[in-house]
């Protein structure tokens, strides 16, 4: 397959988050995946790394185009998640990019099927109060795809159970930022849960956060 032009910044970009995502270990091997939203010739759709190809393996060609009318475009498959990718971009118009994660601690809690509550205040970077965990469906499900859409309208992450995590963000460093955020936050979640069931913070000051961080980041100074 021959990429437009347009496409070519959007296919190094998924390969070294990718990469990057492995080299964290969020990923190991061929689990996990990403996509960017990408229009092709006029046709909306995204671009989604393949199916059981290892970030050591993956390279910018090997980048799967899918259209929003289920049209794929590429000389391998793409991944086998990739329902819950579109159906998240439809629930979402400013959602442009989602990252997948079997990340050790958030996957540990969705086995759980516990959702991330609001026990610190960084919880607020995924959008909301808490990060909720879907009830399990099978992998490349119509039901998956629903659930994740449905729990992505109102949040940047979700974990699915016994599955792992979902993030989403107005571009891939965003989504990437709120993938490692939410791993870290569970892992220590997990680790205070057998001094007990950590206290919590209120609706109100979770609001506060959350106002905070609608006008939080790097500006330069005046």
């Amino acid at each position: 397959m021959t990429p437009v032009a347009d496409e070519s910044a959007h296919r190094a970009q998924a390969v070294q988050a990718m990469v990057r995502l492995d080299m964290l270990g969020l990923n190991r091997g061929s689990t996990g995946n990403l996509s960017l939203r990408c229009a092709r010739d006029g046709r909306p759709g995204m671009l989604i790394t393949p199916t059981g190809m290892g970030a050591d393996a993956l390279r910018a060609q090997h980048m799967v185009w899918v259209g929003d009318d289920g049209a794929v475009v590429g000389d391998w498959l793409p991944s086998s998640e990739w329902h819950f990718h579109q159906a998240t971009y439809a629930a979402r118009a400013d959602v442009n990019a989602v990252v997948h994660t079997h990340s050790v601690h958030a996957t540990a809690l969705a086995c759980l099927q516990r959702e991330l509550p609001p026990f610190h205040y960084m919880v607020a970077v995924a959008g909301g109060d808490s990060v909720p965990c879907t009830a399990y469906h099978g992998f490349g499900s119509v039901a998956l795809s629903q659930a994740v859409a449905q729990a992505l309208a109102t949040r940047d992450a979700c974990l699915m159970a016994h599955h792992g995590l979902v993030a989403a963000g107005t571009t891939l460093a965003s989504a990437m930022k709120v993938a490692i955020e939410v791993e870290a936050l569970c892992e220590i979640y997990l680790k205070l849960l057998p001094l007990g069931e950590p206290a919590r913070l209120s609706t109100l000051q979770m609001a506060e956060v959350l106002e905070k961080f609608r006008h939080y980041g790097q500006t330069r100074r005046a």
